[in-house]
């Protein structure tokens, strides 16, 4: 990709902004990169920008990796966007999002939301992507030059859309990392070992694959009501909030799942319509 360059804007430089920069560079495009704390981004190899106005100059394709979008705001503030692209894969709602959008738009520039779905180190590998989202002509322009990051999962013109899908991925994954979590905890106070456990835990992910497709088909139809079904789950439910209490877990992630299973039975609807309430 020769002559081609961006720059990346990270307050913190933190371990996805670090990797950001390497992964350009391992791809032979020149990086330009500005941090509030000069010092961090030292050592990545990276034209280092003394100021925001010169980091944003450097380039015309603009890659934030922020904590949220007030943090956008704040970098890009007083900065002419014109004839440039930001491209915000930091994490926020989607409405949040679209907000941020039109505040790059009104200095100029042109934008484009991501949501990364990898951890810092898989950037560039097989099983990372990213969800894109705003103005087709915007992302066919730029995604040659996004393409070194991860493969794209381009959304549409909503703004909001890579945020939508990114948070919901976030729904699923955060629960369950603590789920698991919780499960090893369960194991180790119970006397057992963490090791003997895993290939158990393991092996349950190998049907989650269609039990996903399967749960989306009964969510359409507005969830699994079955009053057997109900009852059945919310007992399970309850016998881990037991079994946890009594090895000294912390239930409140338990508790919580319990108390789903215990109103779909007193109401007689499904989960799925409890949540989308």
């Amino acid at each position: 990709m020769p002559g081609r360059s961006v720059t990346v804007i990270g307050l913190g430089l933190g371990p996805m902004g670090q990797q950001i920069v390497r992964t350009y560079l391992a791809a032979g495009v020149a990086v330009t990169v500005w941090n509030r704390t000069p010092e961090k981004a030292d050592g990545l190899g990276a034209e280092r920008a003394d100021s925001i106005a010169e980091a944003v100059a450097a380039a015309e394709l603009i890659v934030l990796s922020l904590t949220h979008y007030d943090a956008m705001d704040a970098v890009l503030d007083s900065v002419d966007l014109t004839g440039k692209v930001v491209v915000n894969l930091s994490s926020d709602s989607p409405q949040r999002t679209r907000e941020g959008a039109a505040f790059v738009r009104a200095r100029g520039g042109e934008f484009l939301a991501g949501g990364v779905m990898a951890q810092p180190e898989e950037l560039a590998g097989s099983s990372a992507y990213i969800f894109y989202s705003g103005l087709p002509e915007v992302f066919e322009a730029q995604r040659e030059l996004l393409r070194p990051l991860a493969a794209a999962e381009y959304l549409g013109a909503d703004d909001g859309a890579a945020q939508v899908y990114y948070q919901a991925m976030l729904a699923l994954f955060l629960p369950l990392l603590l789920g698991y979590e919780q499960a090893l905890a369960i194991i180790e106070r119970s006397g057992s070992e963490i090791a003997r456990f895993l290939p158990y835990a393991q092996r349950s992910l190998g049907s989650l694959g269609d039990l996903y497709a399967a749960w989306a088909g009964m969510a359409a139809d507005g969830g699994l009501a079955d009053a057997a079904y109900l009852r059945m789950m919310a007992a399970g439910a309850r016998h881990v909030v037991e079994t946890g209490t009594a090895v000294g877990v912390d239930t409140v992630l338990a508790e919580s799942v319990s108390s789903f299973w215990d109103r779909a039975v007193g109401t007689s609807a499904s989960t799925f319509q409890l949540l989308r309430r």
